[in-house]
């Protein structure tokens, strides 16, 4: 048996090449956009792709399963469980086959037993992988978003992401009844999940990429004996924030991902023709790192650095439905943004400039910074908010006396709770979020806008006074 790990750091995610040797052919799980990887590793293999799947409707990237296998004519297979709202819509037209608990995908003398997995989402699977050449019996599993190294796929984002209100309690439970079916399998099969530390889709995931049943069960609390209520309190606590384009997402590979007929990677323009955009009110968004933007930049545009978190945060605070112009810092960092932005479903990026080319002038602005120290001594001044952008279980254990508390996520649908006039001072952890919100606000219109340099641990490191709320002040 062939087993190839993919691994995309940019989303924490996992996907799999499985095949026969015997046979040459092979399947590919859950696939990303970006399918000239999994097209170019069973090429190297010399395998060919016979079949795809996926573990269930992805909410944290656009899934590549439909284009994928549109292009290599493999069979697609998809879930059938979790009721007719969550079967996939094009499952017709591309003659997928919808799997049920205990169907299998078989590839010479390898087979896939798809488990019905319910919890995360209504419609999960894991998928017990046999190498019949070995054993007859399974060798490991591919638990998708069910279970982790060191955690458990969330029950919430049925009600956090998807809006269906009043979801949580039950999918909990339905998350409890389907650990309690690994309780037949023994310890020495592997584990090999969907996603990675970083990933939102779980609390607390494990950073290596695999492991064992019998080693989640003495350390993955999930799998240690309770009762379902301790679990569905235990597995609803302290949940990050899922990141707006969630709902997109779910959206998106639930009734069909556009299949893509142009390359991902566009040539620079120049500067002239990104202002030229920016003067027809188009949307851009710039790239390069805070501290640059803050020294110079176009004005009404908008800061999202290129870290490992680019796409989450342009997924969670730019509309999918409006275009817009990428300002990055090099060729090759526009190009690496740009296969980030496909692989969650945007596609409407109209040109890319390197930041050298952008002429700083006239149409030039600048975003504040003030220290720990200066805020110190303006704070409780007539005419300063002092706006906390982290998440609200960052904000409970400790903030900047005063501050009020809207999640960087939040800020755009909350802008109206911000006075028009005065001083704003944005604030996060180190100063990386509060970059962001402060361009933001500057786009919004907001007149002065400050950056809390270093954010709240140079606050905390100058020694000056913190406060644990007990409820989340808001603006007024």
């Amino acid at each position: 048996m062939l087993f190839k790990y993919l691994s995309e750091p940019s989303l924490a995610q996992a996907s799999y090449l499985i095949g026969c040797q015997a046979t040459g052919d092979a399947i590919v799980v859950d696939p990303l956009r970006d399918i000239d990887r999994y097209v170019a590793l069973a090429a190297a293999e010399g395998m060919r792709i016979a079949a795809v799947t996926e573990t269930h409707i992805h909410a944290d990237f656009c899934s590549g399963s439909r284009e994928l296998a549109l292009r290599t004519g493999a069979r697609l297979y998809l879930s059938g469980e979790g009721g007719a709202e969550w079967r996939y819509g094009f499952r017709d037209s591309d003659r997928a086959i919808e799997l049920h608990d205990g169907d299998q995908i078989t590839l010479g003398k390898v087979r896939l037993t798809a488990m019905h997995t319910p919890g995360h989402t209504p419609e999960h699977l894991i998928f017990l992988v046999t190498d019949g050449a070995a054993h007859p019996k399974p060798m490991g599993m591919l638990t998708g978003d069910f279970l982790f190294v060191g955690d458990v796929g969330r029950p919430d984002l049925l009600e956090t992401a998807a809006g269906q209100v009043g979801t949580m309690d039950a999918s909990a439970r339905a998350l409890y009844g389907s650990l309690q079916r690994l309780t037949k399998f023994p310890d020495y099969l592997q584990v090999w999940p969907g996603h990675g530390a970083g990933s939102a889709c779980g609390r607390a995931l494990g950073s290596v990429p695999q492991t064992t049943l019998g080693y989640e069960r003495l350390v993955n609390w999930a799998l240690q004996p309770q009762a379902e209520a301790a679990f569905v309190a235990e597995v609803l606590r302290d949940q990050p924030d899922a990141p707006a384009y969630f709902a997109v997402m779910k959206r998106m590979n639930r009734d069909g991902p556009v299949i893509r007929t142009e390359p991902v990677t566009q040539p620079l323009r120049s500067g002239f023709e990104a202002e030229a955009w920016l003067e027809q009110r188009g949307l851009i968004i710039d790239a390069r790192a805070a501290d640059v933007f803050a020294a110079g930049h176009l004005r009404n545009t908008l800061n999202i650095p290129a870290t490992p978190s680019f796409s989450t945060w342009f997924g969670s605070l730019v509309d999918y439905s409006s275009p817009c112009w990428l300002i990055a810092a090099d060729e090759a960092q526009a190009q690496r943004l740009l296969r980030e932005l496909m692989m969650i479903g945007y596609d409407l990026v109209q040109g890319v400039t390197a930041g050298a080319d952008i002429e700083f002038g006239l149409a030039s602005a600048q975003v504040a910074q003030r220290s720990a120290a200066s805020l110190a001594g303006a704070l409780g001044r007539a005419g300063l908010v002092l706006v906390d952008v982290r998440r609200r279980s960052e904000f409970a254990l400790g903030a900047i006396p005063g501050a009020v508390n809207i999640p960087l996520a939040e800020l755009p649908a909350r802008l109206r709770e911000l006075p028009a006039d005065g001083t704003i001072v944005v604030q996060c952890a180190t100063g990386g979020r509060s970059a962001i919100a402060a361009s933001l606000l500057l786009l919004a219109g907001a007149g002065s806008v400050e950056n809390l340099h270093g954010g709240f641990a140079a606050w905390t490191q100058g020694g000056f006074p913190v406060t644990r709320p007990v409820d989340v002040p808001r603006a007024s």
